[in-house]
């Protein structure tokens, strides 16, 4: 059965969406074609109509990662009175929530630590996407003179909370993950958000 354009990229979208918050919640090792597809209710065969490779759809799945990531973050940003929003970015990325659900959040803390071991091609879509992501957060929500101030700064943020994520979920003793998060959220709040 043949199908339409729009089913042929409606699948693909669906793939890449599933395997977005998958590579977040497990890593690429964790993921394999075969049980995502099963997941999908598609064909293992099927998902080579639509990838060359797995690392075809993890480079995909990467830009899709970050503009999910940017919309969670970005989200409390939308809710905060005027001249908080870069307070409740810091609170929403450091946040119990976050921590606990890595499939839902930043790409940057599920993942950085293993794109050292990918082809050139899925760093160069993380090198892009990890660019923009922090451009937009520079653009709109840190005070400097000049855009590269505002770029440079974006940097140590969201690497730091990226950072303090990680090692949040990493630890076992619930209270040292919550002294981390709180840490670091009062931390990144005194040094970003202090007028």
């Amino acid at each position: 059965m043949r199908y339409s354009v729009d089913h042929k990229n409606q699948t693909r979208e669906k793939i890449v969406r599933a395997a977005s918050r998958r590579f977040r919640s497990g890593g690429a090792k964790g993921v394999a074609i075969s049980d995502l597809m099963r997941e999908l209710r598609l064909t293992h065969g099927g998902f080579y109509k639509h990838f060359n490779s797995k690392e075809q759809l993890f480079a995909e799945a990467l830009r899709q990662s970050f503009e999910d990531g940017a919309v969670f973050i970005l989200e409390g940003a939308k809710n905060a009175p005027k001249g908080q929003e870069l307070k409740a970015i810091i609170e929403t990325y450091l946040s119990e929530y976050h921590c606990e659900h890595p499939s839902e959040g930043c790409p940057v803390s599920s993942l950085a630590g293993e794109m050292g071991y990918h082809p050139k091609a899925v760093r160069m879509a993380f090198d892009q996407a990890f660019s923009e992501y922090a451009s937009r957060l520079a653009s709109k929500y840190i005070s400097g003179k000049t855009e590269k101030e505002r770029f440079s700064k974006a940097l140590v943020l969201f690497t730091g909370m990226a950072g303090a994520i990680s090692c949040a979920r990493a630890v076992k003793d619930n209270n040292l993950r919550d002294t981390i998060l709180k840490s670091a959220r009062d931390s990144y709040i005194q040094a970003f958000c202090s007028a």
